[in-house]
């Protein structure tokens, strides 16, 4: 009997989240029969489109304690910080502000750190700073970093690759201290831990729509309104979304945003507790299978479903191909004929062979258990064949 599953096993939901057949229901209406454009105010179409899009928006608003005036809809989280940071310096810049210093962490999301690289041909200076080996930012490194005058810190909520969760209310009340706006990655966190952007103190909250079982293509901005943070906008057009991010806003999309949101506020925890039992069963079997194999990024400060982990010997690479039923990454950087090691890994201490036996697993709220047992099963099995010889 051929043991490999019938179906792939999918616990890669950092990467990208399945919609829930929930969302999907939501979204279909405004694919067909509810077209009408959100800015066509005139006729009943478009005040029904353009409703379904402020209700969404409460939805997003209402998951981070935000006012859904504060929510600027987006493509996603890649656009979302782009605004954010691109436009928080390009308002400064206007406004003849002697800060030209943004901070950000080693570890964050390439289109953060590039981000912040572009703005040094405007005459900003990027600081990029070390976490440590658990992935964490010392609070100590971030205040000796603002002792000159800096106009934004960005640090992510929860990081893509191993999962840390950075205690952002500390961070910003020192970034605060120090006169400096502080901005959130929060692409990995919104909708799987709790987010209070008022008892957190964030100025700027980036999101997505495909992390938390909605739609791809779809994010949103939180931009406190008092006191206003101040952006720039990164393109012209009529002055949609508080002249921020012009264009027509995708009904559909938004409208799925709305109701993954809604679900994750009401569902959040249970799905946590159970996720996170999942995990450490995961954890256990391999544990047990293969001594040796190690945890990345603390142990505690760490969202329900990442594992990112190093086996004990052989090459990540190789147990994928071992395993193609099993979705699962290595967070390397892959271009043309070359593999990178993942620049995470390296900033937390790993070395290159380490980063090359080293694996990101996600679990989420479709992974059952049986998923997690032919996981284990198949990546031991997979670890045996890559170490044979």
């Amino acid at each position: 009997m051929d043991p490999r599953p019938t179906r792939p096993i999918y616990p890669d939901n950092q990467a990208t989240t399945p919609c829930d057949p929930r969302v999907v229901a939501v979204m279909l209406p405004y694919f067909t029969e509810r077209f009408g454009n959100p800015h066509s105010a005139e006729h009943v179409m478009g005040r029904d489109a353009e409703a379904a899009v402020e209700a969404a928006r409460e939805e997003v608003a209402a998951l981070i304690g935000a006012d859904s005036r504060e929510i600027v809809l987006t493509s996603g989280a890649t656009e979302s910080n782009n605004i954010a940071i691109k436009g928080a310096a390009r308002f400064a810049a206007g406004q003849d502000t002697l800060r030209r210093r943004i901070i950000t962490v080693a570890t964050e999301h390439k289109c953060v750190l590039e981000s912040v690289h572009d703005l040094a041909a405007e005459g900003f200076e990027p600081v990029i700073l070390p976490v440590g080996a658990d992935g964490l930012l010392d609070p100590a490194v971030l205040e000796a970093a603002l002792a000159v005058p800096t106009l934004l810190v960005s640090v992510m909520a929860v990081n893509n690759e191993i999962g840390v969760v950075q205690d952002l209310a500390a961070l910003s009340a020192i970034a605060h201290q120090a006169g400096a706006l502080f901005h959130t990655d929060a692409a990995q966190g919104f909708g799987k831990i709790v987010l209070d952007v008022g008892a957190m103190g964030i100025d700027l909250m980036s999101i997505s729509g495909h992390k938390i079982y909605g739609p791809k293509g779809i994010g949103a901005l939180y931009v406190r309104r008092r006191p206003r943070a101040r952006l720039a906008p990164l393109f012209s057009g009529g002055g949609q979304e508080r002249g921020l991010r012009s264009g027509t806003l995708a009904t559909p999309l938004i409208a799925g945003l709305g109701e993954a949101a809604r679900i994750a506020r009401a569902e959040m925890a249970e799905d946590a507790t159970r996720i996170a039992g999942l995990r450490d069963r995961l954890a256990e079997r391999l544990a047990a299978g293969l001594p040796g194999i190690a945890l990345n990024g603390s142990r505690s400060a760490r969202i329900a479903g990442n594992l990112n982990l190093t086996f004990p010997a052989g090459d990540a690479q190789e147990m994928m191909r071992a395993m193609p039923e099993l979705c699962v990454s290595t967070g390397s950087a892959c271009s043309s004929a070359e593999v990178e090691p993942s620049y995470v890994l390296r900033a937390i201490g790993l070395d290159d062979d380490r980063a090359a036996r080293t694996l990101r697993i996600g679990i989420g709220r479709f992974t059952s258990a049986a998923d997690i047992d032919a996981a284990a099963h198949m990546l031991i099995a997979a670890h045996h064949a890559a170490t044979k010889g």
